[in-house]
């Protein structure tokens, strides 16, 4: 089951439960998670039953819905509604995914939302993540340099070149892979996490760079790279389906493969 950071000493308290209209016939209900700093309360789960027949298929449909029409006082991120902002990431069913993207008929009996597991709760379901930003910030995405641009034209690569890349650039950064890891959970302060490490692959891989040396320096550490015991928790959450799990062994490959030179 998912851990989350509650306040310290507080306990899941007693939510508020919202009926459907009268006459509503197919009815689902949603379990939301909800917490205010602000008003001194404990954290609850508020129940709200959601007429289906006047319900878009998404859950993020259901919980526009919701603040829309039940419980203005909802509060959650959202943005694109295509599955490419990465906004909605919630833990939908015990699973970290995009609200988006998931199907409300893919889910058996009430459907539980919460906010990405083991990160600070702002309010709601909008979880704290300056601290995963300042570490991708970290590993300085974006391409490195050192010999002068072409002065007509792009930094080319070859069709096989750019093919490396696959599974790599389509990461949205919406945190479910890094917020689902047993050691992420532990180490967050220091570890960088799946989503992260995916990224610095990304840039490990690109053919235009020029600081791979220098990336792989920075990753050199106890705690940034090597505490992943892949766990694989990860790869099953993506809601992409990458697999960061996999660019974490290249590393550790490329780490291995400099170290015989």
């Amino acid at each position: 089951m998912a851990q989350f950071r509650l306040p310290k000493n507080s306990r899941i308290g007693k939510g508020k439960h919202f009926p459907a209209p009268e006459g509503a016939k197919r009815v689902k209900t949603f379990r939301i998670y909800r917490f205010d700093p602000d008003s001194g309360e404990n954290p609850r789960v508020d129940s709200y039953d959601v007429d289906m027949d006047q319900c878009g298929p998404m859950v993020l449909d259901a919980v526009v819905k919701i603040k829309n029409e039940l419980d203005p006082t909802l509060t959650f991120r959202r943005s694109c509604r295509e599955g490419i902002c990465g906004s909605c990431a919630f833990n939908i069913d015990g699973i970290n995914t995009l609200a988006c993207t998931m199907a409300i008929d893919d889910i058996k009996g009430d459907v539980k939302i919460y906010p990405l597991p083991h990160m600070p709760v702002i309010k709601d379901l909008v979880p704290d993540l300056t601290h995963f930003y300042a570490q991708y910030a970290s590993i300085k995405p974006w391409i490195q340099t050192q010999s002068p641009a072409p002065p007509d034209k792009e930094r080319l690569q070859s069709p096989e070149d750019r093919k490396r890349m696959d599974g790599l650039y389509e990461c949205i950064l919406c945190a479910c892979c890094s917020t689902s890891c047993p050691s992420y959970w532990w180490n967050g302060d220091r570890y960088l996490g799946p989503a992260i490490l995916l990224q610095a692959y990304r840039w490990l891989v690109d053919s235009r760079d020029e600081a791979t040396g220098e990336r792989l320096d920075d990753l050199e550490d106890p705690f940034k790279l090597y505490r992943c015991h892949t766990i694989m928790n990860c790869t099953r959450t993506c809601p992409k389906g990458l697999n960061p799990a996999k660019a974490i062994a290249e590393i550790k490959k490329m780490m291995l493969a400099r170290r015989s030179l």
